[in-house]
């Protein structure tokens, strides 16, 4: 029996490096031997039975999905991507292309607006565009005052602690392109402590009740000083 010496068989392996690449590597090396032997076999009918066996194969990395007729059909398509479009059998779903495959869907224009004051958000525009397109009346002064005080509880909540109703009156001037103004209005904004009091009791409700279950576990397991009970004999 004749001996290989150790460097012969070092130029025998196979590295990554110097191997073709994968196209879709989850399925690993041996996977995708099969399918390019699958891709040289001659008969058609031979072809189609080693299609169908790989993708068995394939379907058993995922047994749950393995029935699933779109899972099914997402199983072929990788057959024909990692076969680089060279497998020619008959698939129970339409065969797709490489030109199909690297499609790439329109590019969505993100609705991006920078408004001047982030602290009132792009609600409140949308919102006072809603009361300039309505005709005066009492439901649209409801909704303008309505604006104002959720103007002045968003700038409380991300400014200072106290706002003059007026600097308020001034930013729905502007955002409403001139439309409303509230300079020479009677009607009164809702009171700052009132509304501190309001963002206060919102930032208590998304706090986490784990913390609250917590402390109360804590004053639960404190141990109470020993009493003597007086009455007992």
């Amino acid at each position: 029996m004749q001996k290989l010496n150790a460097q012969d068989v070092v130029h025998l392996l196979e590295y990554n490096a110097e191997r073709p690449h994968l196209m879709i590597p989850e399925y690993g090396r041996h996977l995708q031997k099969l399918i390019d032997q699958a891709t040289l076999i001659a008969d058609r009918e031979e072809r189609n039975k080693a299609a169908r066996y790989i993708i068995k194969v394939m379907g058993s990395l995922n047994p749950h999905l393995r029935d699933v007729p779109d899972f099914q059909h997402k199983l072929w398509d990788q057959l024909f991507i990692m076969s680089d479009f060279k497998l020619d059998v008959d698939s129970p779903y339409p065969t797709p292309t490489r030109e199909v495959i690297n499609l790439k869907p329109e590019r969505l224009d993100y609705p991006q607006k920078n408004p001047k004051y982030r602290y009132y958000g792009n609600n409140i525009k949308y919102m006072i565009d809603v009361a300039n397109s309505w005709e005066e009346g009492e439901l649209k002064s409801a909704l303008i005052k309505v604006i104002a005080n959720h103007m002045k509880k968003s700038y409380l909540s991300w400014n200072k602690d106290t706002v003059d109703d007026q600097a308020i009156f001034d930013h729905l001037l502007e955002l409403s392109d001139g439309r409303i103004n509230l300079h020479q209005s009677s009607e009164e904004l809702l009171n700052t402590s009132d509304l501190m009091r309001t963002n206060k009791k919102l930032s208590n409700k998304n706090t986490p009740v784990i913390q609250k279950n917590q402390s109360n576990k804590k004053n639960k397991n404190k141990i109470k000083p020993f009493t003597k009970n007086n009455n007992s004999k």
